[in-house]
């Protein structure tokens, strides 16, 4: 069955980073914190967080400092299969 995607993918970056955002407000870290505990830079934290825009290396940073590496690492293991087709070519 296809699934319709309602949003853009930088409506899902930006939906992303608000998350990530609220993970580090929460945490009670600020931008600059993150920075040290990360390792990315502040300019590119505060990009992240208004556009959704970083790169997977400097995201897989802020989630390692967050405590959030699992979701990462988890990402993409349980997709479902779409058709038998893909079951088929899985297993050649």
């Amino acid at each position: 069955m296809n699934e319709y995607i309602w949003e853009t993918a930088e409506e899902m970056d930006l939906a992303l980073a608000r998350r990530v955002a609220k993970i580090r407000k929460r945490r009670g870290i600020s931008q600059k914190r993150m920075s040290e505990l990360s390792g990315v830079s502040h300019g590119s934290i505060k990009r992240f967080e208004t556009t959704g825009q970083i790169s997977i290396l400097s995201l897989t940073k802020i989630a390692t400092a967050l405590g959030c590496a699992d979701a990462l690492r988890h990402l993409f293991e349980d997709v479902p299969y779409t058709s038998i087709e893909e079951v088929i070519r899985e297993r050649q």
